[in-house]
């Protein structure tokens, strides 16, 4: 009962402030607040992990460059999803038995306009797989980079490589994160650097739950966490925000889904179409 009369005393204050504009007000703040990221650049429209999705993800209000980084037999990091080469280039094989040289020679965009062909272009045959080092040299030390180690356990030394590139180019830490879904590869990040700040990625099979327990140690070298959208409900949302993690679901692709978490607490979120995402925060 008492919790309805609170609800109840919480609509009518809900009522009264937009009734002045108040409300209007800070729903478009709460909206400003939303990080837009770019999943793998502008993907949906655009080859992943390319520097032209990259651009296009900046173009359509994205405001992350995320970054899926795997590791070359010598030792560079290349901004790829998969383990292997197969479904993004016109080679095949795992990136770990490939030279940078020899990823340099594969033809990262071609695939794409065959998978995608309403948005292809010819301008993306040929091109190259970007290593983490040249993104940084082009897009500079004061942009907002969303970078994954994936499979940290495939690359011993990930995470040193990725602080040492981080401090050679004296990316600004405040604007960079940096998330896994390995929990020991955050925590080696945060003993090499605990002023990087850090996403613990999570999978769901069925309804999102996550017990107090597990927020409490997720705190202890995280700022948030980034779980699959599909199966989150607003419970799960309340509970992570309130606990003081940002929450960043992935990867939501449209409107009416991106709006729906929106309205539940999210923080932001991992979108391939970042110009969507930027409708729904304008309100459109």
């Amino acid at each position: 009962m008492k919790k309805k009369m609170i609800s109840a005393i919480g609509a009518v204050v809900i009522g009264l402030s937009a009734t002045v504009g108040g409300g209007a007000a800070m729903a478009e703040d709460k909206y400003k607040e939303i990080v837009n990221v770019s999943h793998r650049g502008a993907s949906a429209y655009a080859p992943e992990h390319t520097m032209v999705s990259y651009e296009m993800g900046e173009k359509m209000h994205g405001d992350y460059i995320e970054i899926d980084l795997q590791m070359t037999n010598d030792g560079q990091l290349i901004a790829m999803h998969d383990v292997k080469v197969d479904r993004t280039t016109n080679g095949s094989g795992l990136v770990k038995d490939f030279t940078l040289e020899e990823i340099k020679q594969l033809d990262a965009g071609s695939w794409f306009n065959e998978k995608y062909p309403q948005f292809a272009n010819p301008e993306y045959e040929g091109l190259k797989v970007p290593t983490l080092e040249e993104v940084f040299q082009k897009f500079g030390k004061n942009k907002s980079y969303y970078i994954e180690t994936k499979s940290p356990d495939v690359y011993p030394g990930m995470e040193k490589e990725l602080i040492r590139l981080v401090d050679k180019y004296e990316i600004n830490k405040e604007k960079l994160l940096v998330q896994s879904f390995s929990a020991e590869s955050l925590k080696v990040m945060h003993d090499l650097d605990p002023s990087i700040k850090l996403v613990q990625l999570l999978s769901y099979k069925t309804n999102a739950a996550i017990t107090d327990a597990e927020i409490e140690e997720m705190k202890q070298y995280a700022m948030g966490v980034g779980p699959n959208h599909t199966y989150l409900n607003e419970e799960y949302v309340q509970k992570v925000v309130n606990s003081g993690l940002e929450l960043h679901p992935y990867t939501v692709n449209d409107k009416e889904r991106m709006q729906q978490l929106i309205d539940w607490g999210v923080t932001g979120m991992f979108t391939n179409y970042p110009d969507l995402l930027h409708e729904v925060k304008k309100g459109k």
